[in-house]
């Protein structure tokens, strides 16, 4: 009998279809105990029932390691060291040898992921040879939407079916911790395979020219009722699972074994916890390339570019909800920490937000002596916790307690930069005016002193990186970004291309294009889309 989906049990939706996904043969494989390396789907259903002979060797790749392939796939793309292809040409036309965004990738066995072009249906239509190098692009594209959602959800399963759905697991754990832990991973998994329904019934409707960027549109408003409340539990989940490793005695040893089980692949539990966050932003970019090779002005464009800006509107939300619940717990952490001298200051506002925080060094500038040719400065430290909206001073009271002597409003302070009047002194100096209320003036020195060095090259990330501060900028892999200023202690200030977001992220995250033929296309490429989305609102 079928085993009821934790959504069924709890009677919270509807329960989706018993149809088989013909991208996941691997549960006909497990109920009739055929080896799934092995077998071809054709010995499974009757001659033309299926198109997807090739899918075999794909969905046998969990998503984890498919979305490392393609990412750096696209990276080598983006930076125009694509193995295999020549470089475009002085006219932007293309090398013919690249014939898909995903041709000849490569898993680290050695399995080729599945091509549209490779389907047989598509292979004896005789109409491969009628479509350029551009439209089968285009449909190699729209193709690696429908099987990269089809690895998703195998690694989705895994999740809920081997993880969450472990009798051992669930003894262990309270009700609170697997909720925090798991949050609403079901809810996912049941909108992305209703999704992936709708796609595969589109494949089957027309195997040569079908579209899947409508399809996407549609699910935009399932996607973000799903995806919105998992993201934002991102935290509480983090905090959870380093709270049952170190306080748990079972967990440790329960986790282990499940995660030794053959069906994960070596791969933790982590993984397989963060694969919405990945599939959301991993998605948004499928659907850019797909609109990058639609043709100008057609419907399909229209299409493309509303769902494109649909699934950048859910990642926006979902960071921003992200963002505002990571500062509220930052401001209840440091309101543990930090003590007032006086008037109380309520710290704790949904407004505010820490934008930069340490230790400074205060100048006593009535005591300021020279002897000989060198200044001598006499200091004492000094703690800053810079708010969007205020600032406190305060001394440590020791390791972990501040105690604030000033605090003010941004809109009473004045400050002037002294390093260049103060020259032979290391670090950047600046004078601090408290107005209005305080009326005390401090001066102070940097510890660390940034050599901005102007760059405008081009640079991609080759690492994901969270931001720590409110300056900071989130990146994910393959995002392009401008480069506009290098600090001698490895930071770098950029502007991302696709949605034009500035912040300082570390040198290391990214690596700077040589090429030029592979910027300029990058460029071309962003343009048009900035182009097509600025059209579709003056459109509205």
């Amino acid at each position: 009998m079928r085993k009821k989906s934790t959504e069924e049990e709890l009677g919270t939706s509807p329960p989706v279809s018993n149809r088989l996904s013909r991208f996941l043969p691997s549960c006909v494989f497990a109920q009739m105990g055929v080896p799934l390396f092995l077998n071809p789907l054709d010995q499974l259903f009757p001659e033309g029932a299926c198109y997807y002979v090739n899918i075999l060797v794909f969905t046998a790749i969990l998503y984890q390691e498919y979305s490392d392939v393609a990412i750096n796939r696209e990276i080598q793309r983006q930076q125009g060291k694509e193995p295999g292809t020549e470089e475009e040409g002085s006219d932007g036309t293309p090398s013919p040898s690249n014939l898909s965004p995903s041709s000849s990738f490569r898993s680290s066995r050695g399995s080729a992921f599945a091509l549209w072009q490779d389907i047989p249906d598509v292979r004896t239509s005789g109409q491969l040879d009628n479509f350029s190098n551009e439209e089968r692009k285009l449909q190699e594209a729209k193709f690696e939407l429908v099987t990269s959602e089809a690895s998703y959800i195998r690694s989705l399963t895994i999740a809920v079916d081997h993880f969450m759905l472990s009798q051992e697991l669930t003894e262990c754990l309270g009700a609170q911790d697997k909720q925090w832990l798991f949050s609403k991973l079901p809810e996912v998994k049941d909108v992305s395979e209703r999704f992936l329904q709708e796609l595969e019934h589109r494949l089957e409707e027309d195997i040569l020219r079908f579209d899947v960027c409508d399809i996407v549109l549609d699910h935009c408003p399932a996607l973000q009722r799903v995806y919105l409340p998992y993201v934002t539990n991102q935290a509480y989940q983090e905090q959870t699972y380093q709270r049952l490793l170190q306080e748990n005695p079972r967990f440790p040893g329960i986790l282990s074994r499940l995660e030794e089980d053959p069906i994960c692949q070596r791969l933790p539990l982590t993984s397989f916890l963060i694969l919405p966050f990945q599939r959301i932003t991993r998605l948004k970019m499928l659907v850019e390339n797909i609109l990058k090779r639609t043709t100008p002005g057609s419907r399909d464009e229209d299409t493309a570019t509303k769902a494109f800006n649909e699934l950048k509107t859910i990642i926006k939300e979902c960071n921003s909800s992200v963002q505002s619940m990571k500062r509220m717990e930052e401001l209840i952490h440091l309101n543990k920490k930090i003590n007032f001298e006086g008037k109380i200051f309520p710290l704790i506002s949904q407004s505010r937000w820490l934008v930069k925080h340490g230790e400074l060094l205060e100048v006593d500038t009535q005591m300021m002596s020279i002897s000989g040719s060198k200044l001598k400065l006499p200091t004492r430290p000094v703690y800053l916790h810079l708010f969007n909206d205020c600032l406190l001073l305060s001394r440590r009271k020791d390791a972990w307690k501040f105690m604030v002597f000033v605090h003010a409003k941004i809109g009473e302070l004045k400050v002037k930069d002294l390093s260049q009047k103060l020259q032979g002194i290391s670090g950047f100096i600046f004078h601090l005016q408290l107005c209005e209320v305080h009326f005390k003036q401090i001066p102070f020195i940097h510890p660390l002193f940034l050599s901005a060095v102007a760059d405008t090259s081009q640079v991609q990330c080759i690492k994901s990186y969270q931001a720590q501060e409110h300056d900071e900028l989130t990146l994910e892999k393959a995002d392009i970004l401008h480069a506009k200023t290098i600090t001698s202690d490895g930071w770098v200030e950029g502007i991302r291309l696709s949605d034009g977001e500035r912040g300082w992220f570390p040198k290391t995250y990214v690596e700077e294009i040589t090429s030029r033929s592979a910027r300029l296309r990058n460029l071309r490429e962003n343009i048009r889309i900035k182009c097509v989305t600025q059209k579709l609102k003056v459109d509205d």
